[in-house]
């Protein structure tokens, strides 16, 4: 397998999540987030994880650390918990937590290897998530405080900077089906969770400048929606499974309106204003890309679950099997060409008002401890797909794979494994797979040939 030679200056990284990761729950001054308390229901964990010990991050950051140096990873995409720095959510600062951080970055550093962390990963402090969480239209302001705070500590070191991991997996997992935390199934009640999440990214990003930062975007899965059938029924469900999926965060974003008037109808507060807020000009917009969706009318065929997910009756679309493509531990088909397709249709799609992109979050699980030769082969035609939509014109500046190490992965606990390192989770053990080798060799070439960042930072090109 040969990866095709990327752009000078093309930034090379892997990513990581707190809760899924850090373990230390309860140490250091950390509150708990309201991912902690779901959790701690029964049955919500498949595997019966412990999600509060993760992958012991918070102990063994310098290991990990040194894995990514030995990769000759550019940098390091992390998430800060929330409830570290600020337990309450709000109120008084953790210092232990923010030392974490310093302690953190100064070892990325040190390594000559750009830290990129992401504000908000999913970790909301339990308070804010009691008082409403993202239906509550205070949590977009309190959110903008703690980033305030972050940027404070950390700007005089982190050149790269991302507010929100996929608003839209927390408003529809979280808030419309109640698969994820917070656990409310609110189906499109929930919407208002994506508007303030998208309001505390715009006040995030004005609070993360006036701190000094700089070189600011936000991370927002995007997927191909296929359409299943030649029906107006069917087409009429795949527009408005894009719709929500993908446009509804991204046109706000990028164009400071909502992809329909009846859906800014739907969203609470002075919209019109919010939207000035929340399309604040961004230096760069980060793709996660798993797989695209086949859409079509609510038939019979349609899946009773979705990706491990339940998927409820009353839903004014049907999600469909796609067949004749391999399939990862999670049954997600493996459509190596749909992260072409995405990022051709962005860029058709938003022209000049759409910056630079980073592919922020891409990867697998196959549980193959060490020789993962499928991991390995889904990296290599990703990425050849991503050099072909560079070819297309899309402006691509960096690809961060998810994820470094295996981690706990949400309510499937354990059991599905993403990380180019595998993890013991009896003893923490971590042993690099065959797709580390493989991944450190390519980024190894690539340097090689000059295709390597100039300052490892990408600031100068976002």
């Amino acid at each position: 397998m040969t990866v095709p030679m990327f752009p000078p200056g093309f930034l090379w990284g892997a990513s990581a999540s707190a809760f899924q990761t850090e373990g230390a729950a309860d140490t250091d001054g950390k509150g708990p987030s309201g991912w902690d308390a779901f959790a701690a229901q029964p049955g919500r964990i498949k595997d019966g994880a412990d999600t509060g010990r993760g992958t012991g991050f918070h102990r063994h950051y310098r290991e990990d650390v040194a894995l990514l140096a030995g990769l000759g990873a550019d940098a390091f995409r992390f998430s800060v918990s929330w409830p570290r720095v600020v337990p309450g959510g709000s109120g008084p600062v953790n210092p232990q937590g923010l030392d974490f951080y310093d302690r953190l970055v100064d070892e990325l550093c040190a390594r000559g290897i750009t830290p990129a962390p992401t504000l908000y990963h999913w970790d909301t402090p339990l308070p804010l998530d009691e008082a409403g969480g993202w239906l509550n239209r205070d949590t977009a302001y309190r959110f903008a405080e703690y980033a305030g705070i972050v940027a404070e500590r950390l700007a005089d070191r982190v050149p790269m900077w991302i507010t929100i991991n996929e608003p839209a997996e927390v408003t529809m997992l979280g808030y419309a089906l109640g698969e994820h935390a917070p656990g409310r199934a609110l189906l499109f009640d929930a919407l208002p969770a994506a508007h303030h999440q998208l309001l505390g990214h715009g006040l995030a990003v004005r609070a993360l400048r006036a701190a000094g930062a700089g070189n600011i975007g936000i991370a927002v899965s995007h997927s191909p929606v296929w359409t299943a059938g030649e029906s107006e029924e069917d087409r009429f469900a795949a527009d408005l499974y894009d719709t929500l999926t993908n446009r509804l965060f991204s046109d706000p974003l990028l164009t400071g309106r909502y992809p329909d008037e009846n859906f800014a109808a739907l969203m609470p507060g002075p919209v019109e204003d919010d939207l000035r807020t929340i399309s604040t000009p961004l230096d760069w917009y980060g793709v996660n890309y798993y797989n695209p969706t086949l859409v079509g009318a609510p038939r019979a065929e349609a899946l009773d679950t979705f990706a491990g997910f339940s998927m409820p009756d009353e839903l004014p679309f049907g999600i469909r099997e796609i067949e004749g493509y391999e399939t990862t531990d999670f049954g997600w088909p493996v459509v190596p060409d749909g992260l072409r397709e995405t990022l051709v249709q962005l860029s058709s799609r938003y022209g000049d008002r759409l910056p630079p992109l980073y592919i922020t979050e891409n990867g697998c699980a196959f549980d193959e401890p060490t020789e993962d030769t499928r991991r390995i082969a889904f990296l290599d035609a990703h990425l050849k797909s991503l050099r072909s939509a560079i070819d297309a014109g899309a402006d691509v500046r960096g690809y961060f794979t998810w994820s470094l190490t295996d981690n706990i992965e949400w309510i499937e606990g354990a059991s599905k494994r993403f990380g180019l390192v595998h993890i013991d989770y009896e003893t923490l053990r971590r042993t690099p797979k065959d797709s580390y080798a493989w991944y450190r060799d390519v980024i190894r070439e690539q340097k090689r040939q000059g295709a390597g960042p100039g300052d490892r930072t990408g600031a100068d090109r976002a």
